[in-house]
């Protein structure tokens, strides 16, 4: 593999990263994270996704964010101008595989886009502009151009005034209620994309199939959904998730409800959580339709029975309360609790058969509970609970994260979301479009990730290392299999924007996409992804960029000379 040349002080500040400031903390002996000592079971495929892999937000029904594929090792400098790139925004979540493999569903805040992704090719070739349609034209359509601007600007230096008289500017005074449309979303076997936009549920599909440039169109749509689930107001809907027999699964702030795919609610079921809890997440589902959802002071497990919405031990279910704190942290998070989605551990011939979450303690921890029936010798719920230092040898006064654990086999990882001192401005900042936006390039982000392991013999939790370090604002992390990776998106001054990749087994940093200084490179809470060939999908700030990675030596010297801080 060609190297970046060791005469530039950003190849030198790349080496640095790529060795000296790569050393993990251990906690564990190497023998606790031994591959072959925890072969990997996957969870059952769901037959009303899509796709097995990447047909749901968190690319499966267990919500590993784990993918088979991954980047190759090494560090490599990409100018996201010149990349592949279909705008939307601002702020894209995942982009959703199609039920045909050439294609992709792009969800957006502002629009659908289905993309053809073959080879090495990614265009739009169909587009929707859900947001102003639905919003009868209170958040207009953004235009490629305004989202190119966005993406091509820099935010170092601005304050929070700044960004939102910036913001306002490209996206209207009331631009921070585009935040949460096209979020949580899915795609069905009949190549159905279910989403949420502006309060309003929708199934969109291709006018044709067989020519998807012929458009896109609403298939199936349910307004008011609080109204006519719930029979009340006051609360929203949050996401959308997909039964093993096929039945769409609505969460809501207040709880948890199941419609048919036609949305006509002719198998409505709604189970209301207690009057206090809420909801922030989204949730992940078994093969036998259970139903793992999170609010801020309760783990649950719900049975979808066919019919109904159970919550009866004879059916499974189980609730359990766990460690939180009532404070709400100064910047990233949504809600006190629990700020992950749950997440599902131990499949097949597995022994031990958890669901994953870290708990709402300033300091988080990470916590594992028994999903099923309590084993012989056990008498609680909760499996095991260990604490979250992220290898801090004096812990800050917050290491929690807003992303969900991602899980390998018996392999969790986690990050920290939350720097260790907020300044006044950016906490008193209107909304996260602001403080997302800064946090790294003009203030202080934050630092911390830590791979964990269970040991099915002691049924306890080891850490296995940690880098106070590393860096992770927002972006929700991945397992690469192919690569033996943690990939995490964040910011290191001096290179801007990038991609870190670290072994699964060692934490030692091995990849590094180094994406720069602009807006372009920010994810924004998104979710990282990789391509069969293993190109990197950044879903970004202004749109989903697709990086070749096979192409990168020419990209170099492109790259260098605008952002070299040695070389301007």
């Amino acid at each position: 593999m060609k190297r970046i040349p060791a005469t530039a002080g950003l190849a030198m500040l790349i080496l640095a990263v790529l060795t000296l400031g790569a050393a993990p903390v251990w906690a564990c002996s190497p023998d606790c994270f031994n591959k072959k000592s925890y072969p990997v079971n996957r969870p059952a495929p769901n037959p009303y996704l899509a796709s097995s892999l990447y047909g749901i937000v968190h690319f499966d029904s267990s919500a590993s964010d784990s993918t088979p594929y991954g980047p190759p090792k090494g560090a490599f400098l990409v100018d996201p101008e010149k990349e592949k790139i279909s705008y939307g925004g601002p702020g894209n979540l995942m982009t959703l595989a199609s039920t045909n493999p050439d294609y992709m569903w792009q969800p957006s805040t502002d629009r659908v886009q289905y993309i053809y992704k073959k080879g090495k090719q990614w265009i739009p070739v169909a587009k929707l502009d859900l947001l102003d349609l639905i919003s009868n034209g209170t958040y207009p359509a953004v235009s490629d151009e305004t989202l190119q601007a966005f993406g091509e600007a820099p935010a170092a230096g601005m304050t929070p005034s700044d960004m939102d008289a910036y913001l306002k500017s490209l996206f209207g005074d009331n631009y921070a209620g585009r935040m949460g449309n096209g979020v949580y979303t899915l795609v069905s076997s009949e190549n159905v994309l279910y989403a949420n936009y502006n309060g309003v549920i929708l199934g969109i599909a291709l006018k044709n199939p067989r020519r998807p440039e012929a458009g896109i169109e609403i298939r199936y749509r349910l307004d008011d959904p609080v109204l006519k689930i719930q029979g009340t107001t006051g609360a929203r809907a949050m996401g959308l998730s997909m039964t093993y027999d096929g039945h769409i699964i609505v969460t809501f702030t207040n709880g948890v409800a199941v419609i048919d795919r036609q949305l006509t609610l002719k198998t409505k079921s709604f189970y209301p959580f207690a009057a206090g809890e809420r909801v922030s997440n989204s949730l992940c589902v078994d093969e036998k339709n259970g139903i793992y959802i999170v609010s801020n002071t309760v783990m649950r497990k719900l049975v979808w029975t066919g019919k109904t919405i159970s919550d009866k031990a004879t059916d499974g279910a189980w609730s359990s309360t766990y460690s939180t704190s009532t404070e709400v942290a100064p910047i990233a998070r949504f809600d006190n609790g629990s700020g992950s989605s749950p997440t599902l551990m131990g499949f097949g011939k597995d022994k031990d058969k958890l669901v994953i979450i870290t708990d709402g303690n300033k300091q988080m921890n990470l916590v594992a509970f028994w999903r099923d029936k309590i084993p012989a010798g056990f008498t609680e719920r909760i499996a095991g609970t260990i604490p979250v230092t992220c290898g801090y040898t004096t812990l800050p006064e917050w290491i929690q994260s807003e992303q969900s654990v991602v899980v390998h086999g018996y392999g969790a990882f986690v990050v920290n979301n939350i720097p260790e001192s907020v300044e006044p401005a950016l906490k008193a900042a209107p909304n996260n479009f602001i403080k997302i936006g800064l946090m790294g390039p003009a203030y202080p982000g934050p630092h911390g990730v830590e791979r964990f392991q269970w040991d099915t013999r002691t049924h306890s939790w080891e850490s296995a290392w940690g880098r106070p370090d590393v860096s992770s604002p927002s972006m929700i992390p991945l397992h690469s299999d192919s690569g033996n990776m943690a990939v995490v998106g964040g910011y290191i001054p001096d290179l801007g924007w990038v991609v870190q990749g670290l072994d699964w087994d060692t934490g030692d940093t091995v990849h590094l996409t180094i994406l720069g200084p602009e807006n372009y490179g920010n994810g924004y809470y998104a979710i990282l992804q990789f391509l069969e060939n293993g190109d990197l999908l950044f879903n970004g700030f202004a749109g989903a960029i697709r990086v070749h990675y096979n192409d990168w030596w020419d990209r170099y010297h492109k790259w260098h000379n605008r952002y070299d801080p040695w070389h301007r």
